[in-house]
């Protein structure tokens, strides 16, 4: 490795190099202004820390780490209690909750470093792999024993990269994929794209809309996103709580702090009934491409009024109306983002136990950890 690279920790966005926002121009989820809003209003059981990359003293390449408490979080959701569950939570909670995830765990996709093209991608990944060890030493320090460390969420072609003898001792995994949707070129407007699907996905569509009759649709300003706080919290819940797998829950001002920093890159869709907000889902403007953030909705009207899909064609038509190229739709409910056209794209990590013995069996316990979903991709285009 050069010796003239090295690193530096930041725990505060307010020491963060003047010039940071100069390499994470091409990607928000690294912007100061993003990393603000992660820092002041991270889940409860997350500490977040951001690490300069250094040429002697230039800044050639910019991460973020997050140590996860999986201690306090039922991780296998509410929806299960069954013995290998319950068995489940006691061995993840002995072994496995003190995690360090180098990269984003709230997003999916590659959304954990950017380097200039003065750093080589192999060199920024041994100085991450550093900055790693110093992490765990650090908190070490302060009474906390890091069980796990893991790099997150490369592509096929990425994670190549990663063959180094620095991470030799890491395990490669791979976890559902990133639904992502290509907006085709040509597609002007909405129509464009319900005009190429298949004869079954365009009635799909209508039976949708025509069962969404009676919502109001609104994009919500701050001071909406602040009157209608608990309630938005309350929906989120109502999803997050039913996910198979959980390393975190979003404190109830965080959609609130995320509009006051991020403005107009931040958009918030309220559904309601009358006066009622019974959904909601936000979007993030992220270069040509448009990042799906969390949502929540009631699961009453999401089931008589189908509303997830409801959204998810609204996601797309507010993409194509306004010239993105990509819809980042990220994991979970696989399925029916493919019915609307969304692909998978594999996505893989690599992960170290801290205790060596553990540390082989890993391969063979991360498939009892990560519950695998079965599902049918779907095809709802015409010429497909």
């Amino acid at each position: 490795m050069n010796s003239n690279f090295s690193f530096k920790i930041y725990s505060s966005t307010k020491d963060l190099p003047t010039n940071w926002d100069s390499l994470a121009i091409t990607n928000i989820f690294l912007s100061k202004d993003y990393l603000t809003v992660l820092e002041n209003t991270a889940p409860q059981n997350m500490v977040c820390h951001f690490i300069g990359l250094l040429l002697y003293d230039e800044l050639v390449g910019l991460a973020l780490s997050q140590y996860i408490d999986l201690s306090d979080v039922h991780s296998f959701g509410e929806r299960d209690h069954c013995i290998k569950t319950k068995v489940r939570e006691i061995a993840f909670k002995q072994f496995s909750s003190n995690v360090l995830v180098m990269g984003n765990n709230m997003l999916t996709g590659q959304n954990g470093c950017s380097f200039s093209k003065k750093l080589p991608t192999y060199e920024g990944m041994i100085l991450l792999e550093k900055a790693s060890d110093e992490l765990k030493a650090n908190f070490r320090k302060k009474g906390t024993n890091i069980h796990l460390t893991i790099f997150k969420d490369f592509s096929e072609s990425d994670v190549k990269t990663f063959d180094l003898p620095e991470f030799k001792s890491f395990y490669k995994f791979t976890t559902q994929p990133n639904m992502i949707f290509q907006v085709r070129e040509s597609w002007n407007n909405f129509d464009d794209y319900i005009l190429d699907k298949s004869k079954k996905y365009r009635d799909q569509y209508k039976r949708a809309r025509k069962k969404a009759d009676g919502i109001l649709k609104k994009k919500l300003s701050l001071e909406e996103i602040t009157a209608y706080n608990s309630r938005i919290h309350e929906l989120y819940m109502n999803v997050a709580k039913n996910a198979p797998f959980n390393t975190f829950y979003l404190p109830q001002n965080h959609f609130v702090f995320f509009k006051k920093i991020l403005k107009d890159s931040f958009l918030f869709y309220g559904y309601f009934i009358e006066d009622e907000l019974i959904g909601f889902n936000t979007l993030i403007k992220n270069g040509k491409d448009i990042d799906t953030y969390f949502l929540g909705y009631d699961e009453k009207y999401q089931r008589e009024k189908m509303l997830y899909l409801n959204m998810l064609y609204d996601m797309i038509g507010y993409s194509i109306n306004k010239g993105y190229k990509r819809i980042i739709f990220a994991r979970t409910a696989l399925e029916i983002k493919s019915s609307v056209g969304a692909k998978p794209i594999p996505m893989y990590g690599l992960m170290k136990h801290s205790n060596p013995f553990i540390n082989q069996f890993v391969s063979k316990t991360f498939s009892y950890f990560e519950p695998k979903i079965e599902w049918q991709e779907r095809n709802p285009f015409k010429n497909e």
